[in-house]
């Protein structure tokens, strides 16, 4: 194996540490937008409601008023029409009354009308406000939990970094640079080893050639196929490494 890639080896351990907790932690932040979102949705609703009954109370208050109007000039209309003595006057009168008495029974048809659907509006808006806070007392331990293992994911990634750091120093410069932005391309292990004379990243089957190269390990290798950096697994070359130790593992647990 090349020697400059066994810190490296080390490194790509570290950053696929890094990788696994900063998806946990994409996905614990996206069940709290989640549940933000539930909560958001129902104080929308009911946010809409409450303007919905008050555009009703509204519309209830202007029909009362005109149902009082109207009620004020039938009284007015009776009250004339028994002082008249013509009859004509009080044929016109009684006309007069019987159009002001269908405007207001129309008028307090609508006016109930709107009341039974306030009524009803107000039953849903008591559920939504029951929805929403039996949302919120339920997802209250959640939300903690949440926000405790993000706040652990945090911890454990500093603490990866600075490892990380440390062993970044002792790297060859070059080899770094490149592994670096293979990695920001990938977001996967790009330092690799063949096995079976196949990429170990891309799985495609590799020629003879290209494993004599890897096998010399004087020159990085780069796989043609997915431009993955290859390695020969050689335990001698390895010890010393978290991959020996992950290799030592498999061993252990197979006997």
């Amino acid at each position: 194996m090349l020697k400059t890639l066994k810190n490296i080896i080390d490194v790509q351990e570290l950053d696929m540490k890094m990788i696994r907790l900063m998806r946990l932690k994409k996905e614990r932040q996206n069940e709290l937008a989640h549940i933000d979102s539930l909560r958001q949705d129902l104080k929308k609703q009911l946010l809409e409601k409450e303007n919905e009954i008050v555009e009703l109370n509204q519309n209830i208050a202007s029909q009362e008023a005109k149902i009082e109007d109207v009620s004020e000039k039938i009284q007015k209309l009776e009250s004339k029409q028994m002082s008249v003595k013509k009859v004509d006057e009080f044929n016109a009168l009684t006309q007069e009354l019987t159009q002001s008495e269908r405007e207001k029974a129309a008028t307090e048809q609508i006016a109930s009308d709107l009341i039974d659907k306030r009524n009803l509006e107000e039953e849903i808006l008591e559920k939504i406000k029951e929805s929403l806070k039996e949302s919120e007392d339920s997802s209250r331990a959640l939300v903690e939990e949440i926000k405790s293992s993000i706040q652990s994911i945090n911890e454990e990634g500093k603490e990866l970094k600075s490892q990380r750091d440390v062993l970044a120093k002792d790297a060859d410069v070059e080899v770094l640079k490149i592994y670096d932005k293979l990695l920001q391309n990938k977001r996967d292990r790009v330092v690799v080893p063949i096995e079976n004379r196949t990429c170990s990243g891309c799985h495609i089957a590799l020629t003879a050639q290209h494993e004599n190269l890897v096998r010399k390990g004087e020159k990085l290798v780069f796989c043609e196929h997915c431009s993955r950096i290859h390695y020969w697994q050689e335990s001698d070359a390895l010890e010393g490494t978290s991959v020996a130790t992950k290799r030592r593992r498999r061993r252990m647990a197979g006997v």
